[in-house]
């Protein structure tokens, strides 16, 4: 099994900058998709962006591109998602979900079928 840690959640204005972060652990025997979703109270999941701990290959829901970047620390088996000019319409609770993949081309940004989910960690946005 793998568990996935999460952190850097928290309160921000509108404008602002947060940083997550999420560390896998576990018997980790290949590359890994590793993806960051979000839910607000009432609404759908919503899949946010990817990344392939293979090559560093990204993908991002269109309503992230130019203001979400995530990034990797194989070493740590870590990804980040650094979230730039925010939006109180990004307030929502924050997933990260780790899947084993052989290539780049299985992580995308619409993939839902991940087979290991963190907590969550609440970003806030205000106005």
């Amino acid at each position: 099994q793998v568990q996935l840690v999460e952190s850097g959640g928290g309160s921000v204005q509108a404008g602002g900058s947060l940083r997550l972060s999420c560390a896998a652990f576990g018997y980790i025997t290949t590359n890994l998709c590793m993806g960051w979703f979000r839910q607000a109270p009432g609404k759908e999941r919503e899949g946010v962006a990817v990344i392939y701990t293979g090559d560093g290959s990204t993908d991002y829901a269109d309503s992230m591109k130019g203001r979400f970047t995530m990034s990797r620390v194989n070493a740590k088996n870590t990804v980040y998602l650094q979230m730039n000019s925010l939006k109180p319409e990004d307030t929502a609770m924050y997933y990260c979900a780790a899947n084993f993949e052989f290539r780049a081309g299985s992580c995308v940004s619409t993939k839902t079928d991940f087979r290991y989910w963190g907590q969550g960690t609440q970003v806030t946005v205000s106005s």
